[in-house]
């Protein structure tokens, strides 16, 4: 299997830790990446963690000339290039659709000229909106979800016809989107053109759901990155975890590197071919927990979590993974448990800086009244 793959937006998190699996499975490696301040910082280089053995062409998705360079030689393509952000994605709405959607639009004009024998799409747990529940009766619910009045009284549970608590339960594939923000809709679109265009020029093309990753390299002063990143850049400051809501909403937190497992099993596994799939821990914790346990592990027991009882539009209550179809037709196991993931985590940030733009970030969303 192993030849000359193309990783897009392969200098970020997940993307270099994915050029890591793949060079140790022998594969040769080279990616495109634009840098992007928001994750990099202003006027950076290539980061450090990039392996010397990785190829490395700088330039944007969407430029067809420097795409079509880059994919020369190459036999697969991993797609990450992407704007990440629901918050920030709904006042940014031009911009993460260029990237997103335009990028992704470049990319696929180019392999329609140059196909490749496989793709891989990196797609989003955020399409499926609120995740599936059931009615204390035992009847499955797909399209929960909380309105404008309900959240302004505190109400924070999704609930039936007559005002009970719905049950959250695992979410599978099959559960029908509902598309709460502009980052969910652009990754969907992302998603369903890739197995569209794949089908139709032959192109081995599987889409991973990624839930919640977690680990080295996320990017600690982007505000807009994943919740346990922003929680360390907030204590690593000496300043609480901010919380929307009551805390107790709940999320599946799966590790980068067994992220990076389940793209290379998609690549090489022909039954993924023209399918989703939920990459996920299959376990599910609160938000308020995930803050508590990091701070312990940093040993910031001074620094106690707050829950603001503000939401966010666009946010959801309950939705972690159901992860049998990725076992059971990829052979994924996740192997990294939540505390080993934490104290790696920890070991790391003990050297890294961070500037916490946490409360600009919020006032902004607040001004645009995307926070109540």
């Amino acid at each position: 299997m192993p030849g000359k793959v193309l990783i897009t937006g392969g200098a970020g998190f997940i993307g270099s830790h994915l050029c890591d699996t793949l060079l140790e499975s022998g594969y040769g490696v080279r990616i495109i990446d634009s840098l992007s301040p928001q994750v990099h910082g202003d006027g950076a280089g290539i980061p450090d963690y990039v392996s010397s053995d990785v190829e490395v062409i700088e330039g944007d998705v969407r430029d067809g000339q420097t795409l079509r360079k880059a994919l020369s030689g190459i036999d697969g393509v991993f797609h990450f290039a992407a704007m990440v952000g629901v918050g920030q994605s709904m006042y940014q709405v031009q911009d993460y659709m260029s990237v997103n959607d335009q990028g992704t639009a470049t990319l696929l004009q180019a392999l329609i000229e140059r196909p490749v024998e496989r793709l891989v799409v990196a797609s989003s747990m955020s399409i499926y909106g609120e995740g599936l529940y059931q009615t204390a009766d035992g009847r499955t619910v797909e399209n929960a979800a909380r309105g404008a009045d309900q959240l302004k009284g505190g109400r924070w549970e999704c609930l039936d016809d007559a005002a009970r608590p719905l049950v959250p339960v695992p979410t599978p594939e099959n559960k029908r989107p509902e598309l709460a923000s502009v980052y969910a809709l652009s990754k969907y679109v992302q998603e369903r053109v890739c197995l569209l265009v794949g089908q139709a020029y032959g192109i081995h093309t599987a889409a991973l759901r990624f839930f919640n990753a977690y680990g080295t390299r996320q990017a600690l002063s982007n505000p807009y990155t994943g919740v346990l990143a922003i929680f360390a850049s907030r204590l690593l400051n000496g300043n609480p975890p901010m919380i929307f809501e009551d805390g107790l909403q709940t999320r599946d937190f799966v590790h980068v590197r067994d992220v990076a497992t389940a793209c290379r099993l998609a690549y090489e596994n022909p039954e993924a071919n023209g399918r989703a799939f939920n990459v996920g821990s299959g376990n599910r914790y609160t938000i308020a927990e995930i803050a508590e346990r990091l701070g312990l592990a940093l040993g910031r027991n001074d620094v106690t979590p707050e829950a603001s009882g503000r939401y966010r539009v666009g946010d959801i209550r309950h939705c972690f993974a159901d992860i049998s179809l990725a076992r059971d037709v990829l052979g994924y196991r996740p192997r990294v448990g939540l505390d080993d993931g934490l104290a790696e985590l920890v070991g790391w940030l003990a050297g890294q800086a961070s500037v916490d733009r946490v409360d600009a970030a919020t006032r902004e969303l607040v001004t645009r009244g995307l926070v109540a």
